[in-house]
């Protein structure tokens, strides 16, 4: 019998995130959108997500005028 699992993941010390600059969330934006936006890359957004401590990805977006910290590359 094969068991199939997912590692689990721990967001990092919001120390540790370096922030490239803020986005006020419109409404009706979605998260892959802004990673795309900031960070050239939709599958992305859980960087954003970890930025923010939330472990909840879609709750970034429901409040439109939310400010989220968009984090840099690793290692800059």
């Amino acid at each position: 019998m094969t068991e199939i699992y997912l590692r689990r993941r721990f967001l990092p010390p919001l120390e540790a995130v370096g922030a490239l600059q803020q986005h006020t969330v419109a409404q009706g934006e979605r998260m892959d959108h802004i990673a795309f936006r900031y960070l050239a890359d939709p599958e992305q957004f859980w960087r954003i997500a970890d930025a923010n401590t939330e472990m909840n990805a879609e709750k970034l977006t429901q409040t439109p005028g939310r400010k989220l910290r968009i984090p840099l590359e690793a290692g800059i």
